[in-house]
């Protein structure tokens, strides 16, 4: 067969897609920056209608750049997402967004105390938290009953762009099992009686794997997207899986995702639980996943550099290597949109210990990767404790293409790392799991890893001590910074009062 595949993935912070040649070739690639609303602290939203016209948008570069025939397409996006929709598909609202978006605190109390926090653990893997479909659901209810009663279909990025594509209403089973409470993990379907009790009139779709096809490009769609009719599309997943997929991994591998938010996945073949980490379905079939991810990442230092005055993150890299480890004596709680594993604490806010006159911005931004890594350990004895062996990790993302930060992690965490030459991410793993559904291919021919990074053990003693100053700092700022969180939930503009 020739042609090539088109992955296409919605991110926080951008769209991107890539056509890929059967032989794992990149062919062309595209991207279009955006930025999700926060019309209210804890609340982070996107108008799904920007996502299809952004789906448009690359396809057209794409196709400026190389014209090839397009065999399969494959989507990924952000997620656990609330998509409401009404029966025709048309949107009520703007997506609610993952674990980034804290709103619902007050529907996880109770949801847990109707449900049971031990029952809807055993059940669905996971504990109820801002990660959570569920109580996002029960928010809209109970704040937009206008919205919610007319509201009959559930997306998530990855099943909007399918819709949009195909006008087939499905979703994976791996974006499903993070959609807490209404999915039952080890049965492997909605969980009946959670999900009655939460849908209103929303029919939830039908359930498929990663990478079946779900259907084929309409006329409509292929008129606005310039995709051919016909063209088959399959079920994509959330963004972190896919970009998962797009490497080659071992079973005592842990991936890890350098983007706006850090998230790791330790995938076997064995159900592994802990209750301060998401259990989910893995992309591979019979795979689980035990699964950590952080609020933010990229996040915080994109607005570093907004506050610096823009200057190139070349630049900031080239000042933060200047400075030693540990950012001559600075500590940084990196909470600055709340905290998900394994604090799930969405009132946590960022601090800056040991500021003075003398220390350099470089110094700041070195503290913010270096805090990040200390997520990524706390994060990691996690999941070792629970049975992940977590020997290697495969790192992914556009923050990994840099050597800094990387390092930094494997020096605070002693685990090495390897990594692929390209940076494509999850449209890259969207783009593979079309390919599989049209041809043999082999992600290890596709993306090899090509780089190691190994844990310099000269800086370990150092890092130690600010771990534990890390960990300490969360628990003695605590209060304080959740009584701010209070003043800034009560009044948008509160916060900025004298």
């Amino acid at each position: 067969m020739t042609g090539a595949v088109l992955g296409v993935d919605i991110g926080t912070s951008s769209a991107k897609a890539v056509l890929v040649d059967l032989d794992g070739r990149v062919l062309a690639r595209a991207t279009i920056e955006h930025e999700p609303d926060r019309p209210r602290p804890g609340h982070v939203e996107m108008d799904p209608e920007v996502w299809w016209d952004e789906l448009a948008e690359l396809t057209a570069r794409l196709r400026r750049r190389c014209d090839v025939p397009v065999v399969a397409v494959g989507t990924s996006g952000v997620g656990p997402c609330a998509v409401l929709t009404d029966a025709a598909g048309t949107p009520l609202r703007p997506a609610i967004l993952y674990g980034v978006d804290t709103r619902a605190s007050a529907q996880i109390d109770r949801l847990e105390a109707e449900l049971g926090a031990e029952a809807v653990e055993r059940a669905t893997g996971s504990r109820l938290s801002s990660q959570a479909v569920g109580p996002k659901l029960a928010w809209v209810a109970e704040h937009e009953p206008e919205v919610w009663a007319r509201a009959r279909r559930l997306f998530m990025p990855s099943s909007w762009l399918v819709w949009r594509l195909t006008g087939v209403y499905r979703l994976d089973h791996t974006s499903a099992s993070q959609a807490a409470p209404l999915y039952d993990l080890r049965a492997g379907t909605w969980h009946e009686r959670w999900a009655d009790r939460l849908r209103g009139q929303v029919t939830l779709p039908a359930l498929g794997l990663p990478g079946d096809v779900a259907g084929k490009v309409t006329a409509d769609a292929a008129r606005r997207t310039g995709l051919p009719e016909g063209a088959p599309v399959v079920l994509g997943t959330i963004d972190a899986w896919a970009e998962a997929a797009s490497v080659p991994t071992a079973p005592d591998d842990v991936a890890l995702m350098y983007g706006s938010t850090l998230f790791m996945i330790a995938s076997g073949h064995r159900l592994l639980h802990h209750r301060d980490l998401w259990s989910a379905v893995g992309v591979r079939p019979g795979t689980y996943d035990l699964t950590a991810g952080t609020a933010t990442s990229g996040a915080v230092t994109g607005w570093l550099r907004g506050l610096f005055g823009g200057p190139g993150f070349g630049e900031l890299v080239a000042e933060a290597e200047r400075s030693p480890a540990g950012s001559r004596g600075l500590l940084m709680l990196p909470y600055f949109a709340g905290e998900r594993t394994p604090l799930h604490d969405p009132d946590a806010r960022g601090v800056i210990a040991g500021l003075t006159l003398e220390h350099s911005r470089g110094d700041v931004y070195r503290a913010a990767l270096e805090a990040t890594a200390f997520g990524v350990r706390q994060n990691l004895e996690l999941l070792r404790g629970a049975g992940a062996p977590a020997l290697r990790g495969v790192a992914v993302g556009g923050g990994s293409q840099g050597a800094l930060w990387p390092q930094i992690v494997s020096d605070v965490t002693g685990l090495p790392q390897v990594l692929a030459d390209g940076s494509s991410g999850a449209c890259l793993g969207a783009a593979y799991l079309a390919a599989s559904a049209v041809a043999e291919v082999d992600i290890a021919r596709w993306n090899p890893l090509t780089t190691r990074i190994e844990p310099d053990p000269a800086r370990a003693a150092r890092y130690d001590i600010l771990y534990d100053g890390y960990r300490e700092l969360y628990r003695t700022t605590r209060d304080t910074v959740h009584r701010l969180a209070d003043v800034q939930h009560a009044s948008p503009g509160a916060a900025d009062a004298p």
